[in-house]
Order: structure tokens, then C-alpha cells, then sequence
């Protein structure tokens, strides 16, 4: 989060970030509450010298033997005012860190406003086809690898069974996308589905996101909406060497998301599910190299798309459509034929420094002697279930089957086609 002392310091800063995203919060009600509780430190730092001074003067006049009782009065009534301004004190606190906790990171100036993204770059040929393409839920199900009604009447809308040659597509993606992220240098780690109100308030979900995470209520635990958050935990409350950065992970995860409202009724099939499989990339680094480590990463992500050869795009995300807690993003978006446009299947962010402050991750520079926020970044070695869509909707063929993009044939017991089982 951003600190109390940098917004009042930068005002039009976050103000011109808040114009960007398209945003409306209580600023100068901040403001004032936060001019209060400095007032009130003031106050009760003043009062605790007074408090120390009639200490040191009963101290004085006991050992002299004389009368203490108006000067404890005294001393009863100060200590009194300072347990009342205390317990306002921690209230204004408390307005002052939920607030904080409910502001966006500030953005990188390069950030368009509004709901524009910028094409920075296209991959790849568009498939061109002498038939009329069928989008994924139709083919999927005619060739029986996606199952909705199923896995509706298991669980509800927004759930699909994978079967057969669907279920080995699916493990085949994860497995291909860790093998590559660890040869590109990323450490792969295997975190726990599930993290504590910390860890996920760590990384910006927690207050502002509740209703779109699905909570444990008896141990308050969430199920992850993405592997972001317990990687990015693993070095909270932690103070890392400089000459070990940069840091990269790579993880696997199911992920579980309400998807609150209507939103996720509108998109049929398996672009927005509730659960589904993502690989994720996350860096600690120092903010003079982050944004050339987000390039880097960046690139990593893009190499999944070549090697399976989709065509893609990338877009610099505008202020309406960066998350929350970046700072500054990419949306790696790939070409689907069934619907004739490109959808995000990426998306790759510099948080700088705003979730270190949250969950306490700082490094250390031995040449100052001193410590300082780390930054973070984070992105998707691809979101698993929309890479199958852009396969079996850019990959099928006039006689009805699925070509098997070959970098995941030695994945998929060496089988070149996804066809139709008599």
C-alpha cells in the first residue's frame, strides 16, 4: 500500500492516478482525519512530558517528605487525558490503514487513462480457414473433452469436466509451461492452495476483493485466486539480500474465483470459470531493475505462445483495466478463431513496491547499510484453460479433430490429433 506520508506529499500524483482509473474516493476526508491523528501524537507526545516531569517531581518531594497529594492528582488527571487521546488516536489509526489498505498503487506516468490499451506488438499469422471455425464449448464437446452439463449438475455453472484427451491437454500445458519457465531460470515451487487473511491481504485481494474470494469461515482461510498470492508470500515479514535478487518462481496452481455479479454469466464455456489452472511467474527485485526485470518476464511468457505456435498480441494496459496493486502492466492477449478476436490470456504487472509494504518484504543494500522495500512482479506463464480454447479453436480442422501442437506431443504419449472416439 502507499504510505500516509507519500500521498500527503504527492497529491496530485494520486490524484491524477485516481483520473486514470477512472476512480472516486474520499480523499480529503482522509486528509483531515490524517491532520487529526498527527495533531493527537503531538498532543499526547506533549502530555507524556509533562507526565515524566511530575514523575521526576514526586520523586523529588518524597525523598524531601513532603505533601504529594495535589501533584498526584495532577498526575492522575494526565494520565487520564493521555488513555482517552490514545484511544482516539488508534481509532484515526485504524480510519487512516483501512483507507490506505482501499487505495489503488499510484501508476507509472507511460500508464493511458481511460479503458484504452496500446497495442505495443503482434506474433504470429492469423489462421485462415475454408470452413466456418467453431468456438471451443461446441468442438470440445463434440469431440468429448469438455463436459459442462456434468460438471454443472456436480457442482454448478461455471465449471467444466475435462475427459479423456481434454484432461491429458490440460496437464500436458502445465507441465510443458514448468519445464520451459525452469529452463528461462525460474525456481519451481508447489505452495499451499489456501492462504490466512495476512497473506492474502498481503497482496492487495484483502479488503477491497472479499466478495470475489471463496473463504474457509472456519479457519478464515481463502482458496487462492491465483498462485500471485502465496508465492508472493513466501517472503513476508522478511528482509532479503540485494546481491540475491532478482528472485524468480514459478508455480502451479488451481485457482478459485467468484467472479461476483454478472460478469462471469455473460462469457460462455471455459474463458471465465470459477476454478481453473494457471502457471504463474513471480519476481523480487530492486526498484532500479524492476521494469527491466517485468520486460524479461514478459518475454518468458510470450516464448509459451510461439512454442505452441498462437498468434498473440501485447497490450500496455490502461488505468481502467490494471489491476488494483500494479503499478504498471501488460496484457499478453491470444487470437481465437471460434470468435474472431483476441483475449487476454496474460497479464504481466509491476507492483513496485506497494505489496512489499503490505506484507513487509524489504532487502538489504550493504553499501548503505540500510534496508528498503523490494519490488514485485507477477505474471502468467499462461491461464491453462484458455490456452486450451486458443488450441482447439485455432487448431481444428475441416474433418472435425484438433492438431496437437508438437512441442506438447512428447507431453501427450507422442499422439499428434485430438479426435472424436467412436
Amino acid at each position: 500500500m502507499l504510505s500516509a506520508k507519500w500521498v500527503r506529499e504527492n497529491l496530485d500524483e494520486v490524484k491524477e492516478g485516481l483520473r486514470k482509473r477512472s476512480m472516486e474516493v474520499n480523499l480529503d476526508g482522509f486528509l483531515l482525519g490524517d491532520s487529526k491523528r498527527r495533531e493527537l501524537i503531538q498532543k499526547i507526545d506533549a502530555l507524556k512530558h509533562q507526565q515524566n516531569t511530575y514523575s521526576k517531581k514526586i520523586g523529588e518531594l518524597k525523598s524531601q517528605g513532603k505533601d504529594l497529594d495535589s501533584l498526584l492528582q495532577d498526575i492522575k488527571k494526565v494520565s487520564t487525558e493521555i488513555k482517552r487521546w490514545e484511544t482516539r488516536r488508534r481509532e484515526l489509526e485504524a480510519e487512516s490503514r483501512d483507507f490506505l489498505l482501499r487505495l489503488p498503487n499510484r501508476l507509472h506516468p507511460d500508464v493511458p487513462g481511460g479503458d484504452a490499451n496500446v497495442e505495443v506488438r503482434r506474433w504470429g499469422k492469423l489462421p485462415q480457414f475454408d470452413f466456418c471455425p467453431r468456438e471451443h464449448e461446441e468442438i470440445g464437446e463434440y469431440l468429448g473433452v469438455l463436459d459442462f452439463k456434468r460438471a454443472a449438475r456436480m457442482t454448478g455453472s461455471g465449471f467444466v469436466l475435462y475427459k479423456g484427451m481434454g484432461a491429458l491437454l490440460e496437464r500436458a500445458l502445465i507441465n510443458f509451461m514448468l519445464d520451459l519457465h525452469t529452463e528461462q531460470g525460474y525456481l519451481e515451487v508447489l505452495p499451499p492452495f489456501m492462504t490466512n487473511y495476512a497473506a492474502t491481504m498481503g497482496t492487495g485481494q484483502l479488503p477491497k476483493f472479499r466478495e470475489e474470494l471463496y473463504r474457509c469461515e472456519k479457519d478464515d482461510y481463502y482458496l487462492v485466486p491465483t498462485a500471485e498470492v502465496p508465492v508472493t508470500n513466501i517472503h513476508r515479514e522478511e528482509v532479503l539480500s540485494e546481491e540475491d535478487l532478482p528472485l524468480s518462481y514459478t508455480a502451479y496452481t488451481p485457482c478459485f474465483r467468484r467472479e461476483a455479479g454478472a460478469y462471469g454469466k455473460k462469457i460462455r464455456g471455459i474463458i471465465r470459470q470459477h476454478q481453473f489452472n494457471k502457471v504463474e511467474l513471480v519476481k523480487f527485485t530492486t526498484p532500479g531493475t524492476s521494469y527491466e526485470e517485468l520486460e524479461k518476464l514478459l518475454l518468458d511468457a510470450e516464448e509459451v505462445l510461439k512454442r505452441l505456435n498462437l498468434p498473440y498480441r501485447v497490450v500496455k494496459l490502461s488505468g481502467n483495466e490494471l489491476g488494483f496493486a500494479a503499478a504498471f502492466g501488460y496484457d499478453i492477449e491470444v487470437w481465437l478463431s471460434g470468435e474472431e478476436k483476441f483475449v487476454e490470456i496474460s497479464t504481466c504487472s509491476n507492483f513496485e513496491d506497494y505489496q512489499a509494504r503490505r506484507a513487509s518484504i524489504k532487502y538489504r543494500d550493504e553499501e548503505k547499510k540500510a534496508t528498503h522495500y523490494a519490488h514485485t512482479l507477477n505474471g502468467s506463464g499462461l491461464a491453462i484453460g484458455r490456452t486450451v480454447v486458443a488450441i482447439l479453436e485455432n487448431f481444428q480442422t475441416k474433418d472435425e479433430r484438433v492438431l496437437i501442437p508438437e512441442v506438447l506431443r512428447p507431453y501427450m504419449r507422442g499422439q499428434e490429433w485430438i479426435e472424436k472416439k467412436d
